[in-house]
């Protein structure tokens, strides 16, 4: 699965006529759809039904792979959280000032959710309403290490700046920035993805960091 994007299939149910599935591969295949599903705007809640149906295959057939379909959006949660702190954890190595640093996560993150629109449902809970309670837990918790990440390299930057106060400067500011990216993910994801995460974000980082 690419780090970049889960890309939909073009036909699923012909691909399957078309060879076997090697081990791993009708998982991903899973997932691949499921993402693709979340991304029409408007979409109602997705059941395992519906998913076997666009993929041409039983119910039962899901369940092999996956034993609920909490696991399958789990599965789109572990790939948000690998794609994402993977490159976090490169910006925090980086050279560079702690607003700088906390600038480009904010970015990664937004530019994530635009080229998974799927993913930006599950990121701000949309695609989980009705589902197990401890899908939003694991996202929630997905914001806490964003906000530990920015709060770090902020606090760095207040202690340079000899702020008098850089633990309360630094955790004001991650709380704010954590704001930003949650209020532009809800706007892309109320507008059917026609309202761009990015929009203004430079101009808006500018004020924050």
């Amino acid at each position: 699965m690419s780090d970049e994007a889960l890309a939909p299939t073009p036909d699923a149910a012909s691909a399957v006529k078309r060879q076997r599935m090697k081990p791993g591969e009708r998982r991903e295949q899973i997932l691949q759809t499921l993402a693709a599903m979340l991304e029409e705007p408007g979409s109602d809640r997705i059941t395992t039904a519906s998913l076997a149906a666009q993929l041409s295959v039983s119910e039962a057939a899901l369940y092999r792979h996956f034993a609920s379909k909490a696991q399958m959006f789990e599965g789109l949660i572990d790939f948000i959280e690998h794609s994402l702190f993977g490159l976090i954890q490169q910006i925090d190595q980086r050279e560079g000032s702690g607003a700088e640093k906390a600038a480009h996560m904010v970015s990664i993150v937004l530019q994530f959710a635009e080229k998974n629109p799927g993913m930006s449902r599950v990121m701000v809970g949309d695609a989980l309403v009705l589902e197990n309670e401890r899908l939003q837990q694991r996202i929630n918790h997905l914001f806490d290490k964003l906000e530990l990440s920015l709060r770090q390299v902020l606090r760095e930057e207040a202690t340079q700046q000899q702020s008098a106060a850089p633990s309360v400067d630094a955790q004001v500011r991650a709380a704010a920035l954590v704001s930003l990216v949650l209020g532009s993910l809800q706007r892309f994801v109320r507008t059917g993805f026609k309202r761009s995460p990015l929009d203004y974000l430079d101009a808006t980082l500018g004020l924050l960091v």
